[in-house]
């Protein structure tokens, strides 16, 4: 690590972005969704800052609060009493990532962060209970409100999707004919394996929940005859992965646990292998990101699964990944790192 060369000044400035984190974030989220971000974004630098707010049908008074909270966060900066959009906020407006990282964040985290200290003390998602009265989240997914779940999905599909092209790549080189889909949530690998080759079958493996989602998923595309279903609790050791697949496949599954429960998964996936049957883990690891925003993401992650998601999981450096690997009997042949300039690597593993 290197040394700390921050100035005194400097640094008590810092500390005090983290004390008003919380209602600055609220802020600029309010700026965004009032529309008043974006009309400063299309006004290109001439949003003469004392008529803003009865351009957006707000009060002098809500608009002065936003712009200036936005202004000391340079999310806009204002030269001779016009506003205009940063870098940052040009982010805030029109990144992908940035858009789908606030949205989760807001809809599915902020309310219940008020318990990450009961969740650090109890290793239990306190805060899931803003939303409901189960033991994870993955319980209640189906349950959640429409915008939660929303919100709760376009993450998770959010840093897979633009690895998936690529993936399938990689799994097909082997040829497979039957793949089983570990925690394959709504479906949409399993979708991408039927699209990528017609004679290719799948097997989901989930939760009764998250299988009833797949599978309603599955009959509105067509894929009903090519798509089996197998409801089971990864955590009990007595149900048990069945054997006869060619490749089994876990995209951004096994960060949801522990490392001991990630063991007892790793355990059942090997003993339904055979002597030829490849796992696949795809996974976004927090020290293998080409990119300082993509490493903070991950570590902001890990916090999303101890306040909401079950309160003792994280997203992981490689290294541990490959320890779990061959605590399980199994070993890593081949790694595949950043696929198709995405954050995911691949680990192609293989029984002893």
């Amino acid at each position: 690590m290197e040394q700390e060369t921050i100035s005194a000044v400097d640094a008590k400035f810092e500390a005090q972005k983290i004390a008003f984190a919380p209602i600055f974030f609220q802020a600029i989220v309010s700026m965004r969704d009032l529309g008043v971000l974006e009309y400063i974004y299309k006004k290109r630098g001439k949003a003469v800052v004392a008529d803003i707010h009865k351009e957006v049908g707000l009060t002098k008074y809500a608009v002065d609060v936003m712009v200036e909270a936005a202004e000391v966060m340079n999310v806009i900066e204002i030269i001779d009493g016009k506003a205009k959009v940063t870098k940052v906020g040009f982010y805030l407006l029109r990144d992908e990532m940035t858009r789908v990282n606030v949205n989760f964040m807001n809809d599915v985290c902020y309310e219940g962060a008020k318990e990450m200290r009961a969740s650090l003390e109890e290793s239990r998602p306190a805060g899931l209970k803003v939303f409901g009265d189960w033991p994870t989240v993955y319980e209640g997914l189906s349950k959640l409100s429409t915008d939660v779940r929303k919100s709760w999905l376009e993450f998770d599909h959010f840093y897979s999707q633009d690895a998936f092209d690529a993936a399938l790549e990689i799994v097909f080189s082997e040829k497979p004919d039957y793949i089983f889909d570990i925690g394959g949530n709504t479906g949409k690998w399993s979708f991408k394996v039927c699209e990528y080759n017609k004679d290719a079958k799948v097997k989901i493996l989930d939760l009764p929940g998250q299988i009833a989602m797949a599978s309603k998923n599955a009959e509105e595309r067509g894929f009903a005859d090519r798509i089996d279903f197998h409801p089971i609790n990864m955590l009990d050791k007595n149900q048990l992965v069945p054997k006869g697949a060619d490749a089994i496949w876990m995209s951004q599954f096994l960060d949801c646990f522990s490392e001991e429960e990630i063991s007892v998964i790793l355990e059942n996936c090997a003993q339904a292998a055979g002597p030829d049957t490849y796992i696949y883990i795809m996974e976004p690891f927090i020290d293998n990101q080409d990119y300082p925003a993509a490493e903070y993401s991950l570590v902001g992650t890990s916090l999303y699964f101890t306040i909401i998601a079950n309160g003792n999981s994280k997203m992981y450096k490689i290294q541990v990944m490959r320890d779990l690997v061959e605590k399980a009997g199994m070993e890593v042949v081949e790694e595949f790192p950043l696929i198709a300039d995405s954050y995911h690597t691949i680990l192609k593993c293989k029984v002893k």
